[in-house]
């Protein structure tokens, strides 16, 4: 880097108090991609260069926040969920979590966990609630399981059951052992019928998809690792599975049958239940 490029990237550190904005943010771009305002010229950048190459980008985006919004209505409508805990959050958008959660039962309590700055400089957004209700926001890595668990204390009786949901956050831990040992910590510290909600990439993929990712990991961003369905099928190991299972996220239990053709690339979803 020159000088000139040092310096006005050094400046833009420093106006973001600390956000550094010199390099894309996979938070900052899926924002852009569903249309929100919480992003830079550098995401936006990015996210253009990974739409001209794979537009099918903004379905994945889109699909993923769909299923998170059916999920949250499934556990809290019908499983009878009270407690929320969503894992790698991102920027707050429409229909967020607690907003999904509290519509349906006013007394919900959700607990957000992320460890960017700009996420956390947004929690107000995100830390609304009912009066019966509660939310909060810690600040965590998904490889520090054990400190979610306590910080997630503070708000939710982990004595009984918890919605544990990752949606689109799992391929940011590169290692399979070591994202299915986060997923299987946390579950192991929530109570039996708790559930896991999880939506994310599938490395079946089309050419122009798998060089977008290839261009998008190089290009400055945590680099995001899509898997296989046993790879996915790996994170609900031990608990049982709800129909329909593992599937593209758009066949789990649609709201309302599709008049549009499906996109032929989609996350993996599913949800399943601790005995």
């Amino acid at each position: 880097m020159d000088a000139e490029k040092e310096f006005f990237a050094q400046a833009e550190k420093d106006h973001a108090g600390g956000i550094d904005t010199s390099v894309p943010h996979s938070a900052r771009i899926w924002n852009y991609w569903l249309g929100g305002k919480d992003n830079f010229p550098v995401d936006r950048a990015a996210g253009d260069q990974y739409v001209q190459t794979f537009p099918g980008i903004i379905d994945v985006a889109r699909l993923t926040r769909h299923f998170l919004k059916r999920s949250i209505t499934f556990m809290a409508r019908e499983a009878g969920v009270r407690q929320f805990l969503d894992v790698g959050t991102g920027l707050p958008t429409e229909d967020n979590t607690h907003e999904v959660a509290q519509r349906i039962t006013p007394e919900a309590r959700i607990v957000y966990v992320d460890n960017d700055p700009l996420v956390l400089r947004h929690a107000h957004a995100l830390l609304t609630s009912t009066d019966e209700g509660a939310t909060d926001y810690i600040e965590a890595d998904m490889h520090d399981p054990a400190a979610i668990l306590r910080g997630a204390a503070r708000t939710l009786d982990l004595t009984q059951p918890v919605a544990l949901t990752f949606m689109g956050v799992l391929g940011h831990v590169q290692d399979d052992d070591e994202a299915v040992a986060t997923v299987t910590h946390l579950m192991d510290g929530l109570a039996p019928g708790s559930y896991l909600a999880i939506a994310d990439g599938s490395n079946v993929i089309s050419t122009e998809f798998a060089e977008a990712q290839r261009d998008y990991d190089e290009g400055g961003s945590v680099p995001y690792k899509l898997r296989s369905f046993d790879q996915v099928r790996r994170f609900f190991t031990g608990l049982d599975l709800l129909e329909p299972g593992i599937v593209p996220c758009l066949e789990w239990r649609p709201e309302v049958a599709s008049v549009e053709p499906a996109p032929a690339i989609q996350p993996l979803a599913a949800i399943a239940q601790k005995a």
